[in-house]
């Protein structure tokens, strides 16, 4: 199991945000390239990035960050916020990504992501972001009634690499991700499920790890800034 450091960019800084709440953002780095090269340091793998702004745009808006980010570190690193067309899809892989988050535009325009997933194969996945258990979209700030397995098999056979899952109400609030509701999607498709909200200690992520069916990897965020988590340890945890 991956654990995913993340890296939220909101006005060209690195912050957190509390249940998606932009107003309600801490502000960690003014510097995301060295939190970048931090985690690089520190053993991470992958990382996670997401352009708030451009969650709520439509469209790419902490480009520049993210372009320092890949030329910081020469780690694989997947983007989600604001991605919405093909265009976009393309510039950004070609940028060096490795993975793009397709979410507003899986319920929007599912289409999409049926042809990115065939365009760039193991470079499109699917992030899915609900509260309690229905999707939101829009940088979380409209709701759906569509239920998150519903929409998680949309994509069964699409070739996407990952679904990202994120109960929002469990995001940046330090209480413990939604293991259930996590495991039972991961049980219920065949894509690689990937969790998101909530981590906010090593017993959390051996929970992830040890729910009962296999997850592709973790996302924490908060928890590494505020020091609650040791990265080093984590990431040694999760490959026993």
């Amino acid at each position: 199991m991956i654990l995913y450091p993340a890296i939220d960019l909101k006005d060209g800084q690195c912050v957190r945000l509390f249940k998606g709440a932009m107003d309600q953002a801490t502000v960690f780095s003014d510097a995301p390239a060295e939190q970048a090269q931090s985690f690089a340091d520190q053993g991470a793998e992958w990382l996670h990035l997401v352009d708030l702004n451009g969650a709520f745009a439509g469209a790419p808006v902490n480009a520049a960050a993210v372009d320092a980010i890949l030329g910081a570190v020469n780690l694989p690193c997947q983007l989600g916020g604001g991605i919405r067309d093909m265009a976009t899809i393309e510039g950004w892989l070609a940028k060096g990504l490795r993975r793009v988050i397709l979410g507003t535009v899986a319920v929007e325009d599912p289409g999409l992501v049926h042809a990115a997933a065939r365009a760039f194969p193991g470079q499109v996945a699917v992030g899915i972001d609900a509260r309690e258990g229905r999707v939101a979209t829009r940088g979380w700030a409209e709701e759906t009634n569509m239920d998150v397995i519903d929409l998680a098999r949309r994509f069964e056979d699409a070739g996407v690499a990952a679904i990202i899952y994120t109960d929002i109400n469990r995001d940046g609030a330090m209480q413990g991700p939604n293991v259930a509701a996590t495991a039972a999607l991961a049980r219920a498709v065949q894509v690689p499920v990937i969790a998101s909200g909530g981590v906010s200690r090593l017993d959390d992520l051996i929970a992830l790890r040890d729910c009962g069916v296999a997850l592709d990897g973790a996302i924490s965020g908060r928890a590494l800034y505020d020091g609650k988590l040791d990265l080093a340890e984590a990431l040694a945890a999760l490959k026993q």
